[in-house]
């Protein structure tokens, strides 16, 4: 019976609604007669009352219906809604007052019952759809089977806060809400229904033993990285359990749900939200055939995946991994079905695969991810660096001179700043070949430099995580090492946004803000884990590995590079200074020592090179 009740409700609901509205406006308009003669209404005024009721409830329900006030869910009434209530309300009396004014010049009209029977009608409707809302929250906690006895701790009393507070006084089996954390000094001790602000980032510990608290959420999407990182070190003394609510944008977005998650990685880094000109970048990619070299890697699949997500004729993902490249091209077949993919087990330094390649699919949109970027790893084996980031990069970009590809994109990496270790020189001699090329090529060559992604099989986020499953201790080179991090998502949609702005010859650079310090990502990683560090998992200081800096260069000089159209992408002005013979003779000798397995003649060359082209940066 309950259920063919809200099943008619809803078939007629704008029927039912629009009859209660006459009714309810029909009472206030009385009700502004009442008040204005003290509850007794002569007779003459009531026979006014009567033939003045159509018109202006004629006007009232149609402004109603201009402002979509009849389709609106009243459990979820906000000020909007009373603000719309009040414009209907008002341009319906406006009309009422023009048309009586002008046709009979309110003879025997008392103005007054105007105001009353706005100010009625606004209080009626307005209190009819929060009585209803109050009664549904009323009823709905009085049908929770249990009350949860978790108690939590909110942090930010904004409008998130605010958000996730109604939410648990709808659904008390989720917890008690307990207090919020704010840093806003004005809003120290205010109550929201009943819950105060309890006080400053730095009284978390103190009022999560003081209270009991289970769990600390923290409702600050808007907050830096650095007010995170901040936040969350007060945390640590803490025995609570860690959440964090997604930024709105990614909820409106549809990525996430508007909910209370695990803090990730990425949340510490806090940096606004990427956007890209998505007619840009699908004017390039669009019907068009895209190869993507390091398909299997993390650079390489999300290359894949967003390219995906501009209609290209056709996407070749190359890579000599073939477990990785099985893997994406069976999440291809799931997620893009209609968009062909073909998948090519190979190297970058075949060039008889290359050539067939080039020939046979003819691709129009390159991407080289391939490479090697293991800095310790390439420190001992140079040889290795020179055949993969040199050698197979040179091939790559020949063959797309060749067989005329429209754009070529180079991911390079922070280490060809100023490099001091063989996969930075390497990365940097492969910039200059392509920047030499560029020079003489119909083909567009572009470089797109950006620091470490965070959760890239090749970062430090993986390691941290397998060695606090085994127990640990996790281990990192110098308390004070600091690396530039981004997530792979946002790395990504910048190549692909810079892949639109190049020109030919460009070396872009992604700003990716402050460097961070790779201590504490280990210890909030952690903590995030749920375990105590020095208890549970402690932190081993191993000493700086070959070829490795304490900090990176400066990834970004806002004094010389010259900012694009988009905000988050810079052009470095610097040019390979070596003249093009030159380049080419110290590659071929880079080559024969690389056969030839001459480490040390290698180092020095790679050196020289690297040397004779580059400008530094202060």
């Amino acid at each position: 019976m309950k259920k063919r009740a809200i099943s008619v409700f809803i078939q007629y609901r704008g029927s039912i609604v629009f009859c209660f509205y006459t009714v309810l406006l029909s009472i206030s308009f009385y009700a502004a007669f009442l008040l204005r003669f003290d509850f007794n209404i002569p007779d003459a005024y009531l026979v006014i009352y009567y033939s003045k009721l159509p018109v202006l409830l004629t006007l009232k329900l149609i402004a109603l219906l201009f402002f979509n006030l009849y389709s609106g869910m009243w459990r979820y009434v906000n000020s909007r809604d009373v603000w719309n209530i009040a414009k209907a309300n008002a341009l319906a009396l406006f009309i009422f007052a023009a048309v009586e004014g002008i046709l009979f010049r309110f003879q025997g009209f008392p103005r007054s019952v105007l105001i009353l029977d706005g100010l009625l009608s606004v209080f009626f409707m307005a209190g009819a759809r929060i009585a209803t809302r109050l009664l549904r929250e009323h009823f709905s906690i009085r049908n929770v089977a249990e009350r949860s006895d978790k108690k939590v701790l909110i942090v930010g009393a904004g409008d998130a806060g605010f958000v996730l507070f109604d939410e648990y006084q709808r659904n008390p089996g989720m917890g008690t809400v307990a207090g919020f954390i704010d840093d806003d000094r004005f809003k120290q001790k205010a109550n929201v229904q009943g819950v105060k602000v309890l006080g400053f980032r730095q009284d978390i510990p103190k009022i999560v033993e003081e209270y009991g608290i289970d769990e600390i959420i923290l409702a600050v999407p808007s907050a830096t990285g650095e007010a995170v990182r901040s936040i969350l070190s007060y945390c640590e003394a803490t025995k609570a359990r860690i959440r964090i609510v997604p930024g709105l944008d990614k909820i409106i977005s549809g990525e996430m749900e508007l909910k209370a998650r695990e803090v990730r990685p990425d949340d510490l880094l806090g940096r606004e939200t990427v956007k890209i000109d998505p007619a840009q970048v699908r004017q390039y990619i669009e019907g068009r055939v895209v190869l993507v070299t390091g398909a299997g890697g993390s650079i390489g699949s999300e290359l894949c995946r967003q390219a995906a997500e501009f209609s290209p004729k056709e996407i070749l993902l190359l890579d000599h991994y073939e477990n990785n490249l099985y893997f994406l091209g069976v999440d291809f077949k799931t997620r893009h079905p209609n968009i062909k993919v073909r998948s090519i087990v190979g190297d970058v330094r075949d060039v008889g695969l290359l050539i067939k390649t080039f020939r046979e699919y003819k691709p129009q949109v390159v991407f080289h991810a391939a490479a090697h970027k293991h800095v310790p790893l390439m420190e001992e084996n140079p040889t290795a660096a020179v055949k993969n980031n040199i050698d197979g990069t040179r091939n790559m970009i020949y063959a797309s001179h060749h067989y005329g590809v429209e754009r070529f994109v180079l991911i390079s990496t922070d280490k060809a700043v100023n490099p001091v270790n063989v996969m930075g020189m390497s990365k940097r001699v492969a910039e200059m070949v392509l920047q030499h090329k560029a020079a003489r090529s119909r083909t567009k060559f572009m470089a797109v430099r950006f620091g470490n992604v965070l959760g890239s099989a090749g970062s430090v986020v993986p390691l941290f995580k397998r060695q606090i499953e085994e127990g640990g201790p996790v281990t990192i080179t110098h308390p004070d090492v600091k690396r530039y991090f981004m997530s792979i998502k946002e790395a990504v949609m910048l190549v692909l946004q810079a892949g639109a702005l190049g020109r030919g010859g460009e070396l872009f650079i992604l700003d990716m803000g402050e460097q961070i310090k790779v201590f504490e990502i280990a210890k909030n990683l952690v903590r995030l884990s749920g375990l105590v560090l020095d208890k549970d998992i402690k932190i081993k200081i191993v000493g700086l590995r070959p070829g490795e800096k304490l900090e990176e260069e400066l990834l970004l000089d806002k004094e010389k590079d010259v900012v694009t159209m988009h905000d988050r992408i810079y052009v470095s002005p610097s040019r390979s200074k070596s003249p093009a013979l030159e380049l080419n003779r110290r590659i071929r000798e880079l080559r024969r020592l690389a056969r030839a397995a001459d480490e040390k003649g290698l180092i020095k060359l790679l050196r020289e090179t690297v040397a004779s082209g580059s400008e530094k940066r202060s």
